[in-house]
């Protein structure tokens, strides 16, 4: 199905700034749908002036729609719809004529025109199912002459109101709760679920009648300062814009519509949904999130002091194997801490390997390299990783690197590279050195090394993946080491 900007672009003549407004008088037009109880469908002029395209199309959630297709991206010749070409060529609302029969439906039409200042820019059908008619309630009533005001804003270039409408109004629905106020403020109805909301917020009595502003300043402002001019005026009608108000636990988010003919005002649309369940839910999640991070912030503190007194207890020890095992724990202990520092610092439980990555080659080498020079570098990303692959996987690439120090450079000076790819789910992680390069006789399966061993288990026991020995292409010598792994989801 063709988009509104498809249409626009390749059907008509209307330029970029009509093409905004159209965006902008579609987004909120769900509202106006609601409270017509109608279909909406917005036909655009042919460049040709042949007749008109369906630009977009909204079905009511209040009531049963008009068109059981969608039509946009259909073209209605001139002539088809006298209707249309009315409302285009006088400029004005037009309601007559009879009912139209869709697959056994007989469908009332009214067309408005849609302006951008004196430019006439195309035409609104609302589509009525009456079918689904009946005796109208005082809610409806309301609705409708809610909905009547704001097609006549449409057709007078006053609707959408630029700039007017922030992001709390994706979450406003007219069922959620509907307050209609008149030119001083005073409400003249409030939908059921508007009044509930409304004494959620601690309201006794009825607000029909009330200065909306003067109620919210009493349920929300229990000091002796001021209610914010800016709300006040929203609530007055006086300008659009939206706000939340708070009282104790209860949160009610309002947007305001002022309401006019195009040249005095009439009111306002003011429309409200308790979201305190939704702000309560956040508030969990935030505490969540936080006591999450302080976990990782005192593991990581408990793991570097457990790699102090490692490093203590080894300096105790005379020169040997001892002390080495315990250097190398040290270095495990670290590596650790180094990725639960990393979750301590973040908003969810992913973290940037890169990152870590680039610590750890740091680390390890000055631990390592037994005085000698060894630099490092890193080629590619690894991206960012869940926790329970970032752990093991750095664990991993601790070891890679140590043993390329201890056992491929030794005592000498070298370069070791650590390379990342990314690639249809895997990632393939390739540590390689210039150093003397695997023993003849070297076999990782029956391999008495610590290092390696640790590898092979994390590798393809924990993380599913393969792990590789090889020597380096090119002919300089080396050891290459690989480890070829899933990414979650598929990466």
């Amino acid at each position: 199905m063709p988009s509104l900007d498809h249409v626009v672009r390749h059907r008509t003549t209307l330029s970029a700034q009509d093409l905004a407004w159209l965006h902008l008088l579609i987004v909120d037009w769900q509202i106006i749908a609601d409270l017509s109880f109608a279909d909406l469908v917005l036909w655009l002029p042919d460049s040709d002036r042949a007749g008109f395209w369906a630009g977009a199309q909204m079905r009511p959630t209040t009531g049963p729609t008009a068109y059981l297709d969608d039509i946009v991206g259909s073209f209605v010749a001139a002539g088809r719809k006298p209707l249309i070409d009315a409302a285009w060529h006088e400029g004005r609302i037009v309601r007559e004529g009879d009912p139209e029969w869709r697959d056994e439906v007989p469908v009332r039409v009214e067309t408005i025109p849609v302006r951008r200042g004196e430019r006439l820019l195309g035409i609104i059908a609302r589509n009525t199912n009456l079918l689904g008619i009946r005796t109208p309630s005082r809610l409806e009533l309301s609705y409708l002459q809610t909905a009547g005001d704001l097609t006549r804003m449409i057709s007078v270039g006053a609707f959408p109101i630029p700039g007017e409408r922030p992001d709390l109004a994706d979450s406003m629905r007219v069922g959620d709760g509907f307050v209609r106020v008149d030119v001083a403020g005073r409400v003249i109805y409030a939908s059921p679920n508007a009044m509930s909301a409304m004494r959620r917020l601690g309201l006794v009595g009825d607000v029909v009648g009330l200065s909306l502003a003067e109620a919210v300043r009493e349920l929300t402002d229990p000091s002796p300062e001021p209610v914010d001019r800016g709300i006040a005026s929203m609530l007055a009608g006086i300008v659009p814009g939206s706000a939340e108000l708070q009282r104790e636990t209860t949160s009610l988010v309002i947007r305001v519509i002022p309401l006019s003919t195009g040249r005095s005002a009439t009111g306002a649309l003011v429309l409200m949904r308790d979201v305190t369940e939704l702000r309560l839910r956040e508030r969990e999640l935030m505490t969540k999130e936080a006591t999450i991070r302080e976990i990782h912030h005192r593991v990581k503190n408990n793991l570097q002091t457990v790699a102090a007194l490692l490093r203590l207890q080894g300096r105790r020890l005379p020169p040997g194997s001892g002390r080495e095992a315990l250097e190398e724990a040290v270095t495990r202990v670290g590596t650790i801490a180094v990725v639960h520092e990393t979750l301590s610092q973040a908003f969810d439980e992913t973290v940037d390997f890169d990152q870590i990555a680039d610590r750890l080659r740091l680390m390890v080498v000055e631990v390592s390299s037994q005085g000698a020079t060894v630099s490092t570098s890193r080629v590619g990303t690894f991206g960012v990783l869940p926790a329970e692959v970032a752990t093991p996987l750095a664990m991993v690439l601790t070891e890679m690197m140590q043993n390329a120090v201890e056992h491929g450079l030794g005592a000498r000076a070298g370069h070791l590279r650590i390379g990342a790819r990314r690639t249809d789910g895997w990632l393939t992680v390739t540590v390689t050195d210039d150093g003397r390069g695997l023993p003849a006789d070297f076999d990782p399966v029956s391999s008495s090394n610590l290092g390696v061993s640790i590898m092979s288990t994390l590798v393809e026991g924990d993380l599913g993946g393969k792990l590789t020995f090889s020597t380096p292409s090119g002919g300089v010598g080396g050891t290459a080491v690989s480890a070829t792994l899933p990414l979650p989801g598929g990466g």
